[in-house]
């Protein structure tokens, strides 16, 4: 939200009332509450009138901040509300400083308020680093003239799909934070715009705008930054973010209302930031090992039936490619009739012993939903007669034809719609299915009313959350802990805890695959554990060229699906190297799952992604800070998917050590940029220095002993060197322990709770000497 005429001026229409005066400061034994003035209070007539912001700082958990700044107090709270771990019982410390500041200290992070009486001055810290702050002219109230109020709402009256964003009101709470020399802004959700988003505006509001656009599928109001610091803005509406877009200094942020609060998190590197922002707002899940192996899609609009499945799973096998998970996109149901939870009888006539024979090949199987109910449904008179939908405020069900002829939305704050839509899930999984890709949810009507009373514009971006929690945790109640799994497109703030979430709807380009791979570092840059994408596109079909360079990025991914629109994505549709391409990367990542796996655990115990960008890692490194190309698989594998016909690559190695490519063994020092070119079975693929990394046995499914037979590679040691791992089961408990160090010219490997012979090598050709 840009208000601002250059510096000194407002934009025709607003009124800007900026916090200048700490007019008051009140401490009790959890919090520090700051009344500030619109203008400087000499004497006792000044206080009469304008503007007073009243701004709250308290500490929910160790290194968190959280601020609360209101100006009138009487707004009823509206709900939905992000259901966040504030926990309870933890105080910060709270002292008054000699200087006559106040301090509020948690754990290592501290905010800093300026002396009573004096302008405003807020300043937060983390181990005695600064971090941020706000001053003159940057914490607002804004309010609108009702002239130009007016123009806004013309101007978003036809805003597609009955889902404008402006929820009507005339204030504005805003917040700045400064922008250091040299600092970069990430996350925001899922953007496909430049990676670092220094100079951009972030609207968090959801839209089904594909991945070449500014809008996002995935709207989360945190970012994080490269000096050690997160900010989460605790409201599911719609916020706007002007990173150094509007006040070239400043990452700006406002709510429509008359309050708004946020969370600071301090840490020493973004890993530790976005740990403890995942302990507010939810750890990932951790997916089921199967969900790691390769998934296959009949695709969109193509034409299929159990014929046509069949001869695809029997190709894929007859070829030597390992499957694991068959999926069944919309027209499983018959057309128009989505989503009627019902299987198209004509193509389809023996659903449950389809999925039977299926199974019997060692696959799972995943269907698409989405929770629109199109008119023609067979469900569709059951619901609207339960009030199972949306509703118009005049009490009618909401329909419009921008997905299914005469479709509704189901209402999911009714108790009873929720467990009508579980428990069509969960009939499907008595069935036979594994898995479900929640499709949609996005383009959800704000001109409408819910069962609960839900403000609908909070309602918007929530909804996702509602969707997919429903789903999962119907998943969860047949299969058990553990087992569930959805393949999510829409979300917002604490939907990592039910994922797999993938890139949604991409062309068929290089462009379009390096924009895939922004979002999905943008989106792990805001607490999401995992991520996938439509292997070779989804739009359009891509080149044989293309589809082969995707294959090595998608199967680099922590899941990794062929999906397409209108033309199947089977590998022999391309060429026959593609088959080749697609078995060897296949079987890496097969090879790689213990590996993989171990890194899966972590990020479901410490919500610190599995799949991320440079910067998560390399917060140190300078010249890792921005790169967008490349990204690490877990905490010792660099992959840098290629973007050019001819091959050509270019990747940056962080400093620190020898870095060792895992398919060719060649050795590269850190520190600097190299161009090397690749056929279609290779891509930069580095094994971090002083690495270890654990292959397993694999054979036809990435859901196997991970401890059996394991060969235990050991990378890049230099002297003095040491580095640990473990080996995980499939229920995510340690099972193997290793440790190693080198000394000299041979490396002590310590290998604990193996129950198999291991194999144990140096790429360096170093001596291994195995303890206890």
């Amino acid at each position: 939200m840009k208000v601002s005429d250059g510096f000194w001026l407002s934009r025709p229409g607003y009124n800007v009332h900026w916090a200048t005066q700490i007019y008051e400061v009140r401490t009790d034994e959890s919090s520090v509450t700051v009344l500030a003035s619109s203008h400087i209070i000499l004497n006792r007539g000044m206080t009469l009138g304008g503007p007073v912001l009243t701004v709250r700082f308290s500490s929910p958990m160790e290194n968190c901040i959280k601020v609360s700044i209101g100006h009138f107090c009487g707004e009823p709270d509206r709900q939905p509300s992000f259901e966040l771990n504030e926990g309870s019982g933890f105080l910060p410390v709270i002292r008054r400083c000699a200087d006559g500041c106040t301090e509020l200290i948690s754990g290592l992070t501290a905010v800093r308020i300026g002396k009573e009486g004096k302008e405003w001055d807020i300043s937060y810290r983390y181990d005695g680093r600064y971090l941020t702050g706000s001053g003159r002219r940057t914490t607002s109230v804004i309010t609108e003239e009702p002239w130009h109020r007016k123009l806004t709402e013309e101007e978003q009256s036809g805003h597609s799909f009955f889902a404008k964003s402006d929820n009507g009101g005339s204030t504005y709470i805003r917040e700045m934070l400064n922008i250091s020399v040299g600092e970069y802004i990430y996350g925001f959700g899922e953007k496909f715009t430049a990676f670092v988003k220094n100079g951009q505006t972030a609207e968090i509001w959801n839209n089904d705008g594909g991945t070449c656009t500014e809008q996002s599928y995935k709207s989360v109001p945190f970012f994080v930054s490269s000096a050690g610091y997160g900010v989460f803005v605790d409201t599911p509406e719609k916020v706007s973010f002007e990173t150094g877009s509007e006040n070239v200094s400043k990452t700006a942020f406002s709510v429509q209302g008359e309050s708004m609060s946020y969370f600071l998190f301090g840490g020493e590197s973004i890993a530790d930031v976005i740990e403890r922002y995942t302990v507010l707002t939810g750890r990932p899940a951790l997916p089921p090992p199967w969900s790691f192996g390769l998934w296959l899609s009949t695709s969109f609009t193509t034409d299929y039936d159990e014929e046509t499945v069949s001869f695809f799973i029997e190709e894929m096998k007859r070829r030597d490619i390992p499957l694991d998970v068959f999926h069944f996109d919309c027209f499983w149901m018959k057309e128009m009739e989505w989503c009627s939870f019902q299987w198209d009888s004509g193509k389809f006539p023996e659903p449950g012993a389809m999925l039977a024979r299926l199974k019997e090949k060692g696959l799972r199987i995943c269907v698409w939903i989405n929770p629109y109910i199109g008119q023609k449904s067979p469900v569709f008179r059951e619901c609207a007669e339960k009030g199972y939908f949306i509703k118009n405020r005049n009490g009618s069900v909401f329909q419009c034809d921008m997905w299914q002829p005469g479709m509704a939305v189901i209402d999911f704050t009714c108790p009873q719609a929720r467990e009508w839509f579980a428990d069509k899930i969960r009939g499907l999984l008595e069935m036979g299915v594994d898995a479900v890709k929640t499709d949609f949810g996005e383009r959800i009507p704000t001109d409408v009313v819910y069962s609960d009373g839900s403000d609908p514009f909070r309602m918007h971006n929530y909804y996702a959350y509602l969707y997919n929690k429903t789903v999962f945790e119907a998943i969860e109640s047949v299969r058990g802990r553990g087992e569930a799994c959805v393949f999510a497109r829409a979300a917002t703030a604490c939907c990592q805890q039910f994922p797999v979430h993938w890139g949604g709807d991409c062309f068929s380009d290089y462009e379009s695959m390096a924009e895939t791979l922004r979002g999905g570092l943008s989106l792990c840059m805001s607490g999401f554990g995992y991520f996938s994408h439509d292997i070779g596109g989804f739009e359009s079909t891509g080149t044989p060229d293309l589809y082969k360079r995707w294959t090595a990025f998608g199967l680099m991914s922590s899941h990794s699906r062929f999906h397409g629109n209108s033309s199947y994505r089977v590998p022999w549709h391309f060429d026959e190297e593609s088959c080749d391409v697609t078995r060897h990367f296949v079987k890496l990542k097969g090879r790689l799952m213990p590996y993989l796996w171990s890194n899966a655990v972590r990020t479901h115990l410490t919500g610190i992604p599995m799949m991320r960008a440079m910067a998560v890692d390399f917060t140190g490194d300078r010249s890792a800070l921005a790169v967008d190309t490349q990204y690490m698989l877990g905490d010792s594998l660099l992959v840098a998917p290629v973007f050019r016909e001819d091959g050509e690559c270019s990747f940056y190695l962080p400093a620190g050590g020898i870095w060792t490519d895992i398919q060719t063994g060649e050795e590269l020092r850190g520190g600097s940029w190299y161009t090397r070119k690749y056929d279609y079975f290779g891509l930069p693929l580095y094994a971090r220095p002083a690495s270890i990394i654990v292959y397993g046995s694999f054979e036809d499914t990435a859901d196997y002993d991970y401890t059996s037979a394991m060969r235990i590679v050991l990378y890049g040691f230099e002297d003095g060197d040491s580095a640990k791992t473990c080996v995980y089961d499939r229920s995510g408990a340690e099972a193997v322990s290793i440790r190693a160090v080198r000394e000299g010219n041979a490396i002590r490997l310590s290998v604990k709770g193996a129950a198999e012979p291991f194999a144990a090598e140096s790429t360096q050709g170093l001596g291994i000497i195995v303890t206890e």
